[in-house]
């Protein structure tokens, strides 16, 4: 019995690690169609024997386990830059996994509860449950959405363009029910089954020409020339910077190298997340002769900073997104919202302050979330946009952009060499393909030691800055298409879906009954 229980955890497991390959950089999504439908028919045969619905909490668990713990591997390298971090690494390897397994864990807890005999029923059932645990896990708390079934498609430009009408959530719903429907197939007891199946490849047939369409229509759109240049910086400055003293000057004179200004065309500059260590948002206009003497007038520096504020007493950190002119006069500045749980703060301070946990950023200090995200207005005698702003972590999340849709370009600088020459950087990228679709945006990135690009607003990268090199890429022409459905509606689009399956699960119950 103990070696069949073995067997039978060291199965799924396998099923989840394999599973984990399908994601970027990978992007294998052939591979679910097995390990997904493997996993159903494990579930639904076990169900047919075991009445103890507490044994199946494991088996999701299990799954959850080898698919995070061989897609998320990457986060320990964060904690090999300091020495004092060195011994969580185990710890964090194992730790992760564990915790974000607990939702597939409730999910085929709460599925060996609502199972019904019938495949079809007990395919909605699955499908619903983990389609809502996922989104659940993307919003709780501070939500963490990384990873999500549906990004084994960030290759498939023409799939993925049906972002622009149900998001990702309601897209990572029907890949779920899409990898599970061999499953289906292979449990037929009736027409019933081959139906649904086949509903479901004709759904997905019409992704595919919906999106032919779209890209179509997209490319038929003439380009509008703008009086501005948006150039941002990819550069490869090494983290060494945070734990030894560099000179700062040496920093900034190499970036403004890397920014190559031309002094011609006024031209907005968009720096990494932190690119200097050492000044805040209140001292760095000690470099406001070198800026003003490298800069143009009518140019406008983005630059990725830390800032402080006194508030009761109390000095609150932030980082933050700062619009400067050449001259270092501050325009705007924006404070990150969405902070990274133990790298940017403690979540349960209490709790995990005990066993050594610290922020890795921030010299061990925990940063404050910001109050609101909304769009930064540039405006000088040459430049009027508006540009909404992400910094690093917070292109992830999907329907929580701003509530002022009024913004022209999404700007994201992120800081990705905690990760090193791992597969965490090219992960984080393909976010920002899916919130360019979802949005109807251009998203023009800017990263150290990761990938910068111009991503058009149906998820195609214009320009691109390869992994581990440096450089920029500039945007200087636009495309403009009217805002998309998602965009308008967000998740309550990925509320009427759940609905839909739910009506559907219904409807075959009434059918079974009669």
């Amino acid at each position: 019995m103990f070696k069949k229980g073995l067997l039978n955890s060291l199965y799924i497991i396998s099923l989840g690690a394999i599973s984990s390959y399908s994601l970027p950089p990978y992007n294998y999504f052939i591979i679910n169609f097995i390990t997904f439908s493997l996993f159903f028919i494990f579930l639904f045969n076990k169900k047919k024997k075991l009445s103890n619905n507490k044994s199946f909490f494991k088996y999701g668990w299990y799954f959850g386990f080898g698919y995070f713990l061989f897609s998320l591997y990457w986060i320990a390298i964060s904690l090999t830059f300091d020495q004092s971090f060195q011994f969580l690494i185990p710890l964090a390897v194992v730790l992760l996994p564990t915790l974000l397994a607990l939702f597939y864990g409730l999910m085929t807890y709460l599925f060996s509860i609502f199972y019904s005999e019938n495949i079809t029923i007990s395919f909605l059932i699955f499908s619903i449950l983990f389609g809502v645990i996922e989104f659940i896990r993307g919003s709780i708390f501070t939500g963490f959405p990384w990873n999500l079934i549906s990004f084994s498609f960030s290759d498939s430009i023409n799939f993925i363009q049906i972002l622009s009408v149900i998001g990702t959530y309601s897209f990572n719903l029907f890949c779920i029910s899409l990898f599970t429907i061999p499953a289906v197939f292979i449990l037929r007891n009736s027409r019933k089954e081959i139906i649904v199946c086949f509903i479901f490849i004709l759904v997905s047939i019409y992704f595919l020409v919906f999106g032919h369409i779209r890209n179509n229509n997209f490319e038929s759109i003439k380009s509008i020339k703008n009086s501005y240049k948006i150039r941002a910086l990819s550069s490869n400055i090494s983290l060494d910077r945070f734990y030894s003293k560099q000179d700062e000057l040496k920093i900034i004179e190499e970036l403004i190298d890397l920014s190559a200004p031309e002094r011609k065309k006024p031209t907005v500059f968009l720096w990494p997340e932190g690119i200097i260590p050492d000044s805040y948002l209140s001292n760095i206009n000690k470099y406001k002769d070198l800026f003003s003497n490298s800069f143009g007038e009518d140019d406008i520096i983005i630059i990725g900073l830390k800032s402080t504020e006194l508030k009761e007493n109390e000095d609150l950190f932030f980082n933050s997104m700062a619009v400067f002119n050449n001259k270092l006069d501050l325009i705007q500045n924006y404070n990150k919202v969405d902070l990274v749980p133990f790298g940017e703060f403690i979540p349960f301070k209490n709790i995990f302050g005990l066993i050594g946990f610290k922020t890795i950023t921030n010299e061990y200090q925990s940063f404050s979330s910001g109050s609101i995200r909304k769009p930064l207005n540039i405006k000088n005698d040459k430049i009027d946009l508006n540009l909404l702003p992400l910094i690093c972590y917070e292109i992830i999340y999907s329907g929580k952009l701003s509530k002022d849709k009024n913004f022209d370009y999404i700007i994201n600088i992120s800081e990705d060499g905690w990760f090193g020459n791992s597969i965490g950087p090219k992960q984080h990228f393909s976010h920002s393909i899916f919130r360019s679709i979802e949005s109807g945006k251009y998203i023009i990135r800017s990263s150290n030691n990761g990938i910068s690009a111009v991503i058009n607003p149906i998820g195609i990268i214009e320009q691109s800055v390869k992994f581990g090199s440096k450089g920029f890429v500039e945007h200087s022409e636009s495309k403009v298409i009217k805002p998309t459905l998602f965009m308008l509606y967000g998740n309550i689009i990925f509320l009427i879906l759940i609905l839909l399956y739910i009506f559907l699960l219904f409807s075959f119950i009434k059918l079974r009954n009669e």
